[in-house]
This record gives structure tokens, C-alpha cells and sequence, in this order.
């Protein structure tokens, strides 16, 4: 993923995978989502931890994903990033296990945090060496503990920190407007999964962001 000085105008899409998803299915409905527009990044995000599950599932969307020059990384399974030829691994502890997870993966992997709401999370991740953290929810949603995490947060990390920024969770077409200047990835999953035409909505997203 791109460093914050680097980073085009306009966010880019980080897409985060439904929680539990048909592995007859889901695989080609991501590849028809990954060939409507660029995305920078999936998010392995299953809510199972069954390893036969996980391994399989990651198997299947990394071919598609890497298939597009598209990277993967898999929520808090740094063992199964590194096993099943994963880019990365997307921590949701804030800075707890970001230094172990570099260590084990090494300096290329991508190396993520959540950090909610917190300013004083997303700071202790960045100086633990992640190569981005993640806000939310932004919008109404059950992501983190259901503290908001607003533009101003937003706004002052972008003119503080050079770590790029994902905003997800709970995100509208209005508030990715809003948000828009401040972040540098917008992570976007329920948003399309949950619609009846996952590009289309992508698209309505993307028109937003111009």
C-alpha cells in the first residue's frame, strides 16, 4: 500500500470480505468486483476460526486477487499469512502484536492496525512500524467498541501523521464525501455485500470520490 506522501488525490478502495461467504459463489462475484475498478487491497475478514475454513477460503481469493495484482491480507492470522502466501495480515488489536507480526513476516508484508476511535492507538501502532491503520466505524455500524470515529480524527491524522489512513465501517455515500480529503483508503465491505449488485454500488462510491 502506498505511503500517505505518495498517494494519489482521491482515496483508494481497500475491500474487506463479508464475514462468512459461499466459496461456490463469493470468488467470482470478488473478481467481478475486482475487474470494474482499481482496488489496492482485500481484507480476508472471515468471522470463523476454523483453520481448514480460513486456509481454504485464502487459498481461493488470493488466486483471485493476485491473479488482478490485487494484495491480500487475512485478519489476525499472522501463522495463515504466512502459510498460505498472503501479503499481509490486518491486526485488530491497535499496537499489541504489530511489532511481532513484523518481526515474523518481515519488512515486505503488509502489516495493518484497527485502532476504533483512538488517536493514541493509531499513533502507538504507527511508531510499532504498521504500514497503515484503520478508523472506525465512521458511520453506524457494530465495528469496535461503537465509538465514532469522526472527520476530525480524520483530518488530524492526515495533517499530522504520514502512515496512511483506512476509513470503514458504517460508510454512506455522504460520508465518504465528507471524509474524502482526509483518508487515504476507504474500506469497504457490508456496503457492497450486503447490495444486490455489489459493482454497481462500488461504482456509486466511486463516482463520489470523482
Amino acid at each position: 500500500m502506498d505511503n500517505a506522501s505518495e498517494a494519489p488525490e482521491a482515496p483508494q478502495i481497500y475491500l474487506i470480505s463479508p464475514p462468512s461467504f459461499e466459496l461456490s459463489r463469493f470468488p467470482d462475484i470478488l473478481a467481478r468486483v475486482l475487474d470494474s475498478t482499481e482496488i489496492s487491497c482485500l481484507r480476508l475478514n472471515l468471522a470463523s476460526r476454523d483453520e481448514d475454513t480460513l486456509s481454504r477460503a485464502g487459498d481461493a481469493l488470493r488466486e483471485v486477487c493476485h491473479a488482478r495484482e490485487v494484495a491480500i491480507v487475512i485478519s489476525d492470522h499472522q501463522i495463515l499469512a504466512e502459510r498460505l502466501g498472503l501479503d499481509g495480515v490486518h491486526l485488530n488489536d491497535a499496537s499489541k502484536s504489530v511489532r511481532t507480526a513484523r518481526k515474523a513476516l518481515g519488512p515486505d508484508a503488509i502489516v495493518g492496525s484497527f485502532c476504533g476511535a483512538t488517536r493514541h492507538d493509531g499513533i502507538a501502532a504507527a511508531e510499532a512500524g504498521a504500514d497503515y491503520v484503520s478508523f472506525g466505524p465512521v458511520g453506524t455500524s457494530g465495528l469496535g467498541d461503537g465509538a465514532v470515529a469522526g472527520s476530525d480524527l480524520f483530518e488530524w491524522w492526515s495533517q499530522m501523521i504520514e502512515v496512511p489512513v483506512v476509513a470503514e465501517g458504517g460508510l454512506t455515500e455522504e460520508l465518504v464525501r465528507t471524509v474524502s480529503p482526509f483518508t487515504d483508503f476507504f474500506g469497504l465491505g457490508d456496503e457492497l455485500w450486503t447490495s444486490d449488485d455489489p459493482v454497481a454500488t462500488l461504482r456509486r462510491f466511486m463516482a463520489v470520490l470523482g
